[in-house]
């Protein structure tokens, strides 16, 4: 990684301007933009309640967790609030592949003065901890024993990372902020839809100061959200491509799907429809093949209640 970050907030943001929702707060931010800040954009609609409970993580430094169902947008939201404070952030996925040499760092040989030498390699947790980084762990109900368990440490407000094999103990930098995101709240997959989730121990759950909700959008924000990017597009086609996404998403809910339509599955749709000019082929493209063919029949017949036509 690179040397550790030693900027400071410089500045405060009102959230009823920044974020247009109903809040006096003042939140910390930065002038000035890193390389680490996620980019803005303008589109974005956040959600009152989600957005108050990430604020709070940012302003108190309590850790906040989002869960939700795929599609809503939980890693998203938790991005485009740091991308309007300026707030470096920092994105780790914890699949199955994430390892604790991988989140702590790792010996390595390197050349010095001509001569192999043994070095330790930060890894993103002690890097991320002892700089002002909003660190978000994507896909936290999926993450490994081994994994957790380190984790659980810095969970707590001014909790400090022990490095044993470097006899070292970091402590974290005061806008040092963690935030998580999640498909189920930590009891386990009960519903057959998120393989590969656990149960997460309690003890750590109850080390996370907020658990907020997220769910999908509302019809008419979604609409707004994806007409501010194509505003000449036909508002009857595109309602009824947002009927169709919502039909999707119950069906998901329900257990009849395994695949669901996200607003970013939609965008992609009107971004295909524009190309190839076909409604059809543009579903097609953009979701229907990646459907499970079993299910298809299904979707098929969706499509068919929103457009009066079969695929």
């Amino acid at each position: 990684m690179t040397e550790h970050l030693s900027i400071t907030p410089d500045t405060k943001v009102k959230a009823s301007k920044v974020f247009n929702i109903d809040c006096d707060w003042e939140i910390p931010a930065f002038k000035e933009r890193s390389e680490f800040v996620p980019e803005i954009d303008d589109s974005y609609i956040f959600e009152p309640e989600t957005t108050k409970a990430i604020l709070a993580g940012f302003i108190h430094n309590k850790r906040v967790l989002v869960q939700g169902f795929h599609g809503t947008g939980k890693s998203t939201h938790i991005e485009q609030i740091a991308a309007r404070l300026n707030w470096p952030c920092i994105r780790i996925n914890l699949d199955s592949h994430i390892s604790r040499t991988d989140l702590i760092g790792k010996d390595i040989i390197t050349l010095k003065d001509g001569k192999q030498v043994t070095a330790f390699q930060e890894g993103l947790l002690p890097w991320s901890l002892q700089s002002p980084v909003a660190l978000v762990f994507d896909e936290y109900d999926a993450g490994r024993p081994d994994v957790m368990f380190v984790i659980q440490r810095i969970l707590e407000s001014g909790g400090k990372l022990t490095l044993v094999d470097q006899n070292k103990v970091i402590s974290p930098n005061p806008y040092f902020r963690l935030f998580a995101t999640a498909n189920t709240i930590g009891l386990g997959d009960t519903t057959g839809l998120y393989h590969g989730t656990q149960q997460i121990n309690q003890g750590q759950m109850d080390r996370w100061n907020i658990v907020a909700s997220l769910n999908y959008l509302k019809p008419e924000q979604e609409k707004s959200i994806i007409q501010a990017k194509h505003a000449k597009f036909d508002k009857d086609i595109l309602e009824q491509m947002i009927q169709l996404a919502n039909l999707t998403r119950q069906g998901f809910i329900q257990g009849d799907l395994s695949t669901v339509m996200s607003p970013r599955t939609v965008m992609s749709w009107v971004d295909n429809y524009q190309i190839f000019g076909d409604l059809k082929q543009s579903f097609q493209l953009s979701f229907l093949n990646k459907c499970d063919e079993l299910e298809r029949a299904i979707v098929s017949e969706y499509y068919q209640r929103c457009f009066g036509e079969d695929l």
